[in-house]
């Protein structure tokens, strides 16, 4: 993120621009580069960087679908058995009721109705909410988990080479907010400040993965969760936690849905007259909605979507893209061999984890899964 920004302060300065976004700073960097055919197809730069950010925002939202149905399906079929008395969960390989997708699609038309909002006041609005509601949650599963682990001697010590695949997909996916590191930066009284706010964010955002994952694999062991709140013990306690960590995911999406929404839009508005861009706006976020919750319908397994979306795009998008603008951008003016060499490293390593990680996760999809290993209130009673 720290290199993409800045290519994207080097490139505004030298061009006298105010604002460059991520498929802007591709363009402009291939357009400054001294291979004339890399000049000639700069454009296509950007349209690469656009594609990877419409596919890696809506696989975000399809995996927000998939987190908010299990909850969901947890909360509503263990309703009359939910005590006021939280006890750890017993391991049952129980058959749903009702199955996931039907818990999908009854969210759709909750979602399509958010992703018509198009105000960004109002969006900061929900995605303070969401804040609120994640931290509240964030708490209790904190509260919950420290209590009572169990000694660590019977858990591994390392796992094998292909949970470390799967492990790097899921690992780049917490880059998410790489698209948005930017226009952040634009919106802000004070610019400059905001390699210190990324520093800060990044490294708090960092601790609590590693607490909540450690912690959490510990407490639960084999028996851990792609989502852990189906680990959570079945007390209205903890139900109510489920209820605020998915109301925050819910207004999550919106800002998520943002980002595809304003590529693709203005472009499907283009191509009709003025009297028909309200029905074509709405329209194609409808669809766009419609899409992530059919990619969750057909893909329901959180652990290993979260991984191929991280392996497929996010890992170009935050490891292998930004290194070679570094290369392209500062070559020119006497870039340290050092720095080539960093960057090159990282741009490998990125590659070779979209490589490996993307084949992982697309063979895991192909295995049959039972209930007790699927991420569902199957596995748990």
């Amino acid at each position: 993120m720290v290199i993409l920004l800045n290519c994207a302060h080097h490139l505004t300065q030298r061009l006298q621009k105010t604002f460059v976004n991520y498929g802007e700073t591709t363009m402009y960097s291939l357009e400054s580069c001294s291979s004339p055919w890399l000049r000639t197809h700069s454009a296509w730069g950007r349209y690469t960087v656009s594609f990877l950010l419409i596919i890696t925002q809506l696989g975000f939202c399809s995996v927000y679908f998939m987190f908010m149905a299990d909850n969901l399906q947890q909360i509503v079929e263990e309703a009359h058995v939910t005590s006021n008395t939280c006890q750890p969960r017993k391991i049952l390989a129980l058959t749903p009721i009702l199955d996931i997708r039907f818990y999908m699609l009854t969210i759709l038309p909750f979602l399509i109705m958010l992703a018509f909002i198009q105000n960004l006041k109002l969006l900061s609005i929900f995605s303070t909410l969401a804040n609120i509601t994640t931290l509240g949650s964030m708490a209790l599963i904190f509260e919950y988990i420290v209590q009572g682990i169990p000694y660590p001697s019977n858990l591994p010590l390392m796992a094998n080479w292909k949970t470390f695949l799967l492990f790097f997909g899921t690992t780049i996916f917490t880059f998410e907010g790489v698209g948005m590191v930017l226009p952040l930066k634009n919106q802000m009284k004070n610019p400059q400040k905001f390699s210190f706010i990324l520093y800060l964010g990044m490294s708090l955002v960092i601790s609590l993965y590693i607490c909540l994952g450690t912690l959490g694999y510990m407490k639960f062991g084999s028996d851990t969760q792609a989502n852990i709140t189906l680990n959570l013990p079945n007390c209205w306690l903890y139900q109510s936690v489920k209820v605020m960590y998915s109301v925050g995911i819910f207004f999550t999406y919106a800002l998520q849905f943002h980002v595809p929404a304003e590529i693709i839009i203005p472009f499907a508005i283009s191509q009709v007259s003025e009297s028909w861009a309200l029905l074509v706006d709405l329209s194609v976020r409808a669809a766009l909605v419609c899409l992530t919750c059919v990619s969750a319908i057909l893909i329901p397994r959180l652990d290993l979507v979260l991984s191929l979306v991280g392996s497929v795009s996010s890992s170009a998008l935050a490891l292998i893209i930004p290194p070679l603008l570094e290369i392209i951008t500062f070559y020119p003016e006497n870039m340290s061999c050092v720095t080539i060499a960093k960057d090159i490293m990282i741009s490998i390593l990125g590659l070779l984890g979209c490589i490996l990680g993307t084949y992982q996760a697309l063979y895991e999809l192909t295995q049959p899964v039972s209930h007790s290993m699927a991420n569902s209130t199957g596995v748990y009673a």
